[in-house]
């Protein structure tokens, strides 16, 4: 999927997003139908019956299949954290590059459990974007070239796209964007994030505060991703528009994915139908998000870790919930009496 060169370059971007499809209704029927002759009653399967339903409507496959499930983490750098807003430097953001490389970090071992494939990509991890208390992120066409480069994710007949993302400094980022999106204080959308203690929460606060201030009141979603985002952000945003379009569901992870679909949220709220959000974290705005954008999340586990995790452990769920949709028998093939009447 490419970007025009004719047009401005979030045109493209909004052109898109107004191309978006709808659900592929006749593969929800025929899920539903065959949920209906299945040897377990009616409904006993909860809401895996409900992701079943879900998978089927957003790949277009009835029954549900999942055969190459893949986590994405997006790596970058922000110049905001060099203003004490993370209880890590900066130097974190290559050193778990490499860990994830060398199969080290907590997503490696989920995705080894529940057999999921893994790719980074390293967005200029070592080049920061410029502090977003002072200067805009990103000028309007890398900001775009940045989002189609998320959009690339899904080459390789990816079915299952988890969002993933690794950025010291971009809890702070995230609720900068949430808080240009949704109006409040800029307290009432930071956390401590990676555990930074009072001081650096205050310094969140404030970052928070001059970021969005510097916008001047901007509502346009795709400009308050430039200006006040991360490339991480911008390129999972990207990623959510293109499996729309390809229809591959969408798992999202914490707060700061979430602030991605956010930005999609905030263009086209049915923009989100074909994302299933994993958990609700520990960072204590990302309950509010949700809420705000009416998305119950599947798991609460107190996580905060990112690097897609949460959104592996769904994706076990997801792949769970198909596999028991299709190869569970009917009450016909079973030889099972059905309720009766």
């Amino acid at each position: 999927m490419s970007l025009s060169e004719t047009a401005l370059p979030f045109d493209d971007i909004r052109n898109l997003v107004k191309s978006m499809p709808g659900p592929d209704e006749d593969a929800l029927a025929r899920v539903k139908a065959r949920d209906a002759e299945l040897t377990k009653p009616a409904g006993s399967l909860g809401r895996l019956e409900e992701i079943a339903e879900w998978l089927a409507a957003w790949s277009g496959k009835a029954p549900p299949k999942i055969t190459r499930p893949m986590v994405g983490i997006f790596a970058t750098a922000h110049g905001v954290a060099d203003e004490g807003v993370s209880a890590f430097p900066s130097a974190v953001n290559r050193q778990m590059v490499e860990n994830f490389a060398a199969g080290g970090a907590a997503i490696n071992q989920i995705c080894r459990a529940y057999d999921i494939g893994l790719k980074v990509f390293d967005l200029a991890v070592d080049m920061p974007t410029p502090s977003i208390t002072r200067e805009d992120a990103m000028d309007e066409a890398n900001c775009a070239a940045t989002m189609a480069y998320g959009m690339e994710a899904l080459a390789g007949g990816i079915d299952l796209i988890c969002l993933g993302e690794m950025g010291i400094g971009n809890t702070t980022v995230a609720a900068a964007v949430i808080n240009a999106l949704f109006g409040g204080k800029a307290e009432d959308w930071i956390g401590r994030g990676t555990g930074v203690d009072d001081e650096g929460l205050a310094r969140k606060r404030d970052a928070v505060e001059k970021a969005v201030a510097r916008l001047n009141g901007e509502r346009d979603p795709l400009e308050i991703l430039r200006r006040i985002g991360g490339r991480e952000i911008a390129a999972m945003t990207g990623l959510i528009i293109a499996a729309r379009l390809q229809r591959v569901p969408v798992i999202v992870d914490g707060f700061v994915t979430t602030a991605a679909a956010a930005v999609v949220y905030a263009m086209d709220p049915a923009g989100l139908d074909h994302c299933l959000f994993a958990h609700v974290s520990a960072e204590q705005a990302h309950a509010k998000v949700l809420e705000h954008m009416g998305k119950d999340a599947l798991l609460d586990f107190g996580m905060r870790l990112g690097e897609g995790s949460g959104a592996a452990l769904a994706a076990g769920i997801a792949k769970a919930a198909a596999e028991m949709h299709s190869g569970m028998a009917t009450f016909a093939d079973a030889g099972v009496s059905e309720k009766d009447d």
